[in-house]
């Protein structure tokens, strides 16, 4: 659906009501993507809308009534699994804990449905001239349909709006924000490489890696997509912006999960990585240390079976620390060229077939474990960077202090939850109870905090 019809958009329509789940929702809610596979984006707002007014077991038991009356096979909220088909004396699709998620899920969204108007936004995006993307479209890039319940429900989109056929032959091109300047150098040479040979590069518009990929594939002419952690109207860094609005002058696109007006976070940026993950057909890591978000990419790309490649550094490099391990752990393939991430893209065996189904070149080393991780001191509250504790302190801040209401819905979480992982933090020493409001502490927690975004 184009911006231009978007603004105009048929009030309780698929595209309409997906815009409205990606304000509830927070990215990678795989409770709401099985919600939304399960009734579709429309009938699933309508029960979100009237399960906030009821119990978790009269939401659990509207929403089973709703889908078997969708005459389907509605996925399970917990897995996105199709149970099997729902008939007289068949068994209860839905899972024992159901009841359990939908009462986490329902608060969580709560405070984003008391107000909720997509229009704005919808408005905007017209008014720079994007699009949204959904499910179905022509434009909508099949392959993120493998992440299944955690798949996006729209996207949002500034530049070319077909970006199934920039999908179509791509690579991703991540790593460090602290690039050293090799990284950078291979980066750069790495884009401008597999630009020249008619492949879509992606990476996710931050500083160092990011940035050198998206400026070699600009310097040839080549096409290049930057996934946000934000809204399209927050680029982030704003020191890329200028890069960022040459993507889209250049024919590229700026693409975003989240809807204009959504300022970055930690967990977003951990959320973008899966869809650059699950976007691009291969996966390239240039830089990453031990502690490095790009191997978040590399473990998404990998339990999807895309190709993963390294790029190796020198052994002294703490920069470089985080491919060593993919290749000493046959997680990626190495990499030192554009000519062989093509041959990742186009195996020799696999006769050029670019379908997104092509099985990982990454050896058969596992990336499950390959999160980023701390070494040598005790893990803190907010270290998993989209557990509850750090998206509650991304919604704290440092002068002004905020009530639980308002905290949840920044964080995108229920009350009760803001609530436990306030406590969590005020342990920890990262928040500060304020005459019944809360802030950010000013001194971070000695050797602990959440990796800082950027991803």
């Amino acid at each position: 659906m184009s911006a231009g019809e978007g603004a105009a958009a048929e009030r309780g329509g698929d595209a309409w009501a997906r815009a409205a789940w990606s304000i509830v929702a927070e990215p990678g809610d795989t409770t709401a993507g099985a919600v939304v596979a399960a009734l579709g984006a429309s009938a699933a707002l309508a029960w979100a809308l009237w399960a906030v007014t009821a119990t978790p077991t009269e939401a659990a038991r509207r929403l089973r009534d709703l889908a078997r009356a969708d005459a389907g096979t509605p996925a399970s909220v917990e897995t996105g699994a199709g149970p099997g088909p729902v008939g007289a004396g068949a068994a209860d699709p839905w899972p024992a804990g159901t009841h359990r998620v939908l009462g986490r899920a329902v608060p969580r969204w709560a405070p984003r449905l008391a107000d909720l108007d997509p229009r704005p936004a919808l408005d905007d995006l017209a008014a720079r001239g994007g699009a949204l993307l959904v499910p179905g479209d022509p434009a909508w890039p099949r392959a993120l349909d493998d992440l299944g319940p955690a798949a996006p429900l729209c996207l949002w989109l500034r530049g070319d709006p077909d970006l199934a056929g920039a999908a179509a032959r791509s690579a991703a091109v991540v790593g460090a924000r602290a690039a050293t300047a090799y990284g950078e150098r291979v980066a750069g040479d790495l884009g401008a490489g597999l630009a020249d040979r008619g492949v879509t590069v992606v990476s996710g518009g931050a500083f160092g890696v990011d940035v050198a990929a998206h400026r070699g594939a600009l310097a040839v002419g080549g096409q290049t997509v930057a996934l946000l952690a934000g809204g399209i109207d927050r680029p982030s860094p704003s020191g890329n912006l200028a890069v960022l609005e040459r993507i889209v002058d250049a024919g590229g696109a700026l693409v975003a999960e989240s809807p204009p007006g959504t300022p970055p976070s930690r967990a977003r940026f951990l959320q973008r990585n899966r869809v650059i993950a699950a976007l691009a057909r291969a996966t390239v890591v240039v830089e990453a240390a031990w502690r490095s978000g790009a191997l978040s990419t590399a473990a998404r790309a990998g339990e999807l079976m895309r190709p993963v490649g390294a790029v190796p550094g020198p052994v002294t490099s703490a920069a470089s620390a985080g491919c060593h391990r993919l290749l000493r752990d046959g997680a990626a393939v190495c990499v030192t060229d554009a000519a062989e991430v093509v041959e990742l893209l186009d195996p020799p065996d696999a006769g050029g077939e670019a379908d997104g189904s092509v099985a990982s070149g990454s050896g058969s080393g596992s990336v499950s474990g390959l999160e980023p991780s701390g070494a040598g001191r005790p893990p803190g509250p907010a270290d998993r960077s989209d557990s509850p504790a750090a998206r509650t302190l991304d919604a704290l801040d440092r002068r002004r202090a905020r009530t639980v209401a308002e905290i949840a819905r920044r964080a995108g979480l229920g009350e009760g939850e803001v609530i436990a992982a306030l406590g969590l933090l005020e342990l920890a020493g990262d928040a500060i109870p304020v005459a019944g409001r809360w802030r950010r502490s000013g001194e971070r927690r000695r050797g602990g905090g959440a990796v800082a975004p950027g991803w």
